[in-house]
């Protein structure tokens, strides 16, 4: 199981470092291809608003896939995708080669979530998954910053595009060579998939991984104008920020896992929201020199992806027997969250200046906060679904 769940955070890592690269080297690309900063804001909204709109549309057009045949397939368009934006040199063309990218990436990341929590043993599931998702938390601490310091090297923002290709290709390599056979799951109609919405449970709990990460992502979005007091506008020092951001977030999702095992979620959930809204309300001064930099961006990476695990694992305990459509249903969201905010940054920036994007976001941050403790008060209300216990044993136990 080990292997397998190491191959699929592989898989994450390289479809992460296309999610996060691309606000390091926003204002290079920005002036290549002659468009304001927020205007090129766009890049990550395409990418990132594809990847949740259709998510659960290819998780229901590939039901019948092999998930070999799927990944590959995902990983194919992924990186061709990158190819594209880094040598188209018009800004439309390259908003749609992201959207390219964003197709298949909502092709891999919500199967390798369920393949995880298929994989583990109940007792080990909030592991299995927080394993997997460190894939994507590994991708901030070395695939963003490495795409950023080569971007910054170069003086050329399309070698981090290629630098992202490349990952692609080893990411299907991986996949093709070292992945096992993972059973097919049942078809399921695309109405079928999105129906958990309907229940107040499982639209809450949405609700709050929405909020959180467009608050946090409206600065993520902007990062280089946001912390540019502290680097001075050197591309190295923001990649070196970046490193230390990404080094927290996969922190945070390790020791998530083995957290949501003992303590269960909701603590997890509101400790690591609170204390992100706090670091992000005092951003606007932490920012303005660089060791408080760094313990702003420490905070941050812990408390932001210590919240994904969690929130995973409460879908999955209100109703365990929908397990793969909730994964796909949260990946969704999270890019949601992730193609609004660059909208809420480029209105927070014409408004308030960059330097005040964290006080904006800890706005949506605390919103998320109401929203948490309203799921668990209707969870705790009507309880989880009932499943036969014949089917117990490979569903979540918290």
């Amino acid at each position: 199981m080990y292997r397998s769940l190491v191959v699929l955070a592989a898989g994450m890592f390289a479809v992460g470092t296309d999610s996060f690269v691309i606000a390091g080297i926003l204002p290079d690309a920005a002036d290549s291809l002659g468009v304001p900063v927020g205007t090129a804001g766009w890049l990550l909204t395409a990418y990132a608003l594809t990847y949740a709109v259709l998510g659960p549309v290819m998780a229901a057009l590939t039901a019948r896939w092999l998930r070999r045949t799927l990944f590959l397939a995902g990983f194919a368009i992924f990186t061709v995708g990158n190819l594209l934006t880094a040598f188209v040199p018009v800004f439309g063309v390259a908003l749609a080669s992201r959207a390219l990218a964003g197709l298949g990436g909502a092709m891999v990341t919500p199967a390798a979530v369920a393949a995880a929590a298929a994989l583990a043993p109940p007792e080990r599931r909030g592991r299995a998954i927080a394993t997997v998702m460190t894939g994507l938390s590994a991708a901030t601490a070395l695939g963003a910053p490495i795409g950023t310091a080569i971007g910054s090297l170069t003086c050329n923002w399309r070698a981090t595009m290629v630098f992202v290709s490349a990952l692609g290709m080893l990411a299907a390599a991986g996949i093709a060579l070292l992945l096992p056979a993972i059973p097919t799951p049942p078809t399921v109609p695309l109405r079928t998939r999105i129906t958990p919405l309907a229940d107040r449970r499982i639209g809450l709990t949405l609700l709050t991984t929405l909020l959180v990460y467009t608050g946090l992502y409206t600065v993520y979005s902007f990062i280089g104008e946001s912390l540019d007091r502290a680097t001075g506008g050197s591309g190295t020092t923001l990649a070196a920020l970046l490193f230390v951001w990404g080094l927290a977030a996969t922190v945070g999702t390790l020791v998530s896992g083995g957290l949501i095992d003992r303590f269960g979620g909701r603590r997890i959930i509101n400790t690591s929201i609170t204390v992100a809204a706090i670091d992000f309300v005092l951003l606007p001064w932490t920012s303005a020199h660089l060791l408080s930099t760094v313990a702003a961006l420490l905070v941050w990476g812990v408390c932001g992806w210590g919240l994904l695990a969690p929130q995973t694992h409460r879908l999955i305990a209100a109703m365990p027997t929908a397990a793969p459509l909730l994964t796909g249903l949260a990946s969704a969201v999270v890019y949601i969250g992730v193609s609004a905010a660059p909208l809420v940054g480029q209105a927070g920036m014409a408004w308030f200046g960059a330097h005040w994007l964290g006080a904006v976001g800890a706005v949506f941050i605390a919103l998320g906060l109401v929203a948490a403790e309203a799921a668990h008060a209707v969870i705790r209300r009507r309880g989880p679904d009932q499943v036969p216990a014949a089917q117990a044993q490979l569903l979540p136990t918290k």
